[in-house]
């Protein structure tokens, strides 16, 4: 372990779905002394549910926005581990730049300068990388390519997190800023933005269409994400490495489905077959191109193929060099994910 349990750690994005679950796991791991980021205006009613379990913790909020270096020069003072899970999720490209790559580089500058510090933890997403050119079901690892078509793909989270890992290589190679890289599938479980991903299907038209299928769906139960980030932060000898973080046993996708039906509540669906939809989006983007772009592109090939091709992703890396290994069964993941947006009347 590259750090002790009274070393100062920090977390962005510290009041989120994910940063709120990683600061948990921290103090339960026995760290405690754990440093909040979050905005002044955050909701901060998550994370003092979690500071009330705790009570002999030493919890430093500091409140401030990534956009401003002095912020970013308070929050890493004395920090021996970064653990940056703010994200932008805004659907513009400028907004998820500006709110992913741009604050990145700002808490990375600061880092730079921090002499305590031993890891900067990059929270990325799968979504990151490009599929094009590999068939469908075939494994992803952490070799793959990253996306580069991003205007042609359409899609301004992808953007703003390939942009941010990029960032984070410079640093790491040009001001030696130790990082490791750790990219989850759909997180998902209690308190999750979403009951089902869009990697199972899309209501736009006014109808649940199911275009996953058979697809192995690659999921990351918030319990195994949050374990999976705080053992990349700590664990010796892996500095400038990238993992994908999924779970073991992933259902498919229609079996996802029919439980969600089953466990919270029923609606109307179709199945819509793989090369049916990616032909419609061929059909859309090619109108939108002659349009000019007065039906904007948002169903495209490119996107439509990282969404719905099938492809799978591996863990193994993660499990090889670090001790991790999801804690939490899928079986039991479905299970409470599906029991809390039964009580919200999902």
């Amino acid at each position: 372990m590259i750090i002790n349990h009274n070393d100062r750690v920090l977390v962005t994005g510290a009041n989120g779905f994910l940063g709120s679950k990683v600061v948990e796991t921290l103090l339960a791991r026995g760290f405690l002394n754990v440093r909040c980021l979050v905005r002044p205006s955050s909701n901060l009613t998550a994370l003092h549910r979690v500071f009330e379990k705790f009570p002999d913790a030493h919890v430093d909020m500091v409140y401030g926005n990534l956009l401003s270096p002095a912020h970013c020069q308070k929050a890493i003072r004395d920090v021996s581990v970064v653990f940056h899970v703010a994200a932008g999720i805004e659907k513009t490209f400028p907004g998820c730049f500006m709110n992913s790559a741009v604050t990145t580089r700002n808490i990375l500058e600061a880092a730079s300068n921090e002499r305590a510090l031993r890891r900067f933890v990059n929270v990325s997403s799968l979504a990151v990388y490009s599929n094009a050119g590999r068939g469908r079901g075939e494994i992803i690892d952490e070799d793959g390519e990253l996306e580069t078509q991003f205007m042609r793909r359409f899609d301004a989270y992808c953007f703003g997190k390939t942009k941010q890992d990029e960032i984070v290589m410079e640093y790491g190679a040009r001001k030696k800023v130790p990082y490791v890289i750790v990219r989850p599938g759909p997180i998902y479980g209690p308190g999750a933005r979403s009951p089902i991903h869009s990697r199972v299907g899309i209501g736009t038209f006014g109808i649940f269409m199911h275009i996953g299928g058979a697809n192995r769906l690659p999921l990351s139960f918030i319990d195994n994400c949050a374990d999976a980030i705080i053992v990349a932060g700590i664990t010796e000898g892996i500095d400038g490495e990238a993992f994908n973080v999924v779970d073991d046993d992933s259902p498919k996708s229609r079996e996802f489905l029919r439980m969600y039906k089953k466990n919270v509540k029923r609606f109307p669906s179709i199945y819509v077959p793989y090369r049916l939809f990616y032909f419609f989006s061929y059909l859309w983007e090619r109108y939108a191109k002659w349009s000019r772009n007065q039906l904007p592109p948002v169903f495209n090939p490119l996107k439509c193929a990282a969404e719905w091709k099938g492809n799978r992703y591996s863990n193994r890396k993660l499990k090889a060099l670090t001790s991790w290994t999801p804690r939490v069964s899928t079986a039991e993941g479905l299970q409470r994910h599906f029991a809390y947006f039964r009580g919200t009347n999902a």
